[in-house]
């Protein structure tokens, strides 16, 4: 299948390219920056997805992965948002298309981190099922992942920080974050394994939202 990932550079969307590509399929990168990934069935464009009127002339796109976003930058709605709606109004509705799949966040749920993070990440939700209602006449997919901790050098202010990990630790009752090579096979999951399943924003964060409650009783008491 042909496969278009956005922010395919680095971090989860490398990840995702490499997961497909591994599996045989053909993959189409757009990201700010050069590419990272020499293969003979991968192109890239280095591309800036606020610019829709420069997009390339693409056809038969069969999988969408909106994953180029950044986070507590200066404007986080234009580059997590409205890139994620122009990138698949322009690609994502035709016959072919079999499924598109976004990158939201837990803080689209918890309501936690940067104010305009979470808006335009709680915004990539709601579009997301907007997109799901309209593919569905096509027998196509939308959905979502809503990840917590990823292991990945945009976390490294973090994961490099001792006190920060202890505390985030303590509040994760999975004591761990995710690896890319996971992150990568949930998308491939949700992507190609997954036919019914649409219109679903998936929480994994290892139990911090779900699970991190606090039940104090004192020890041997019934």
């Amino acid at each position: 299948m042909k496969v278009l990932i956005t922010g395919s550079s680095s971090g989860i969307g490398e990840a995702v390219a490499k997961e497909f590509l591994g599996k045989g399929h053909e993959v189409i990168g757009f990201d700010k920056n050069p590419a990272s990934l020499e293969d003979p069935h991968y192109t890239h464009y280095q591309i800036d997805l606020k610019e829709k009127g420069k997009f390339p002339l693409l056809e038969g796109i069969d999988i969408i992965v909106n994953n180029a976003g950044e986070q507590n930058g200066d404007d986080d709605i234009d580059n997590n948002l409205k890139t994620a709606i122009n990138v698949t109004e322009k690609y994502a509705f035709h016959k072919g298309i079999k499924s598109v799949l976004f990158n939201a966040s837990a803080s689209a749920t918890s309501g936690f981190e940067f104010p305009q993070y979470v808006a335009s990440k709680a915004g990539i939700v709601g579009y997301m099922r907007n997109v799901a209602v309209r593919l569905a006449k096509f027998g196509a997919t939308a959905n979502s992942l809503s990840l917590g901790g990823v292991i990945t050098s945009s976390n490294s202010i973090v994961m490099d920080d001792p006190k920060a990990w202890d505390e985030i630790m303590k509040v994760t009752p999975l004591k761990k974050w995710m690896s890319l090579d996971e992150v990568a096979a949930w998308v491939y999951f949700l992507t190609v394994t997954n036919r019914s399943m649409s219109g679903e924003d998936i929480l994994i964060d290892n139990g911090e939202y779900r699970l991190n409650s606090t039940f104090v009783w004192p020890e041997n008491k019934k």
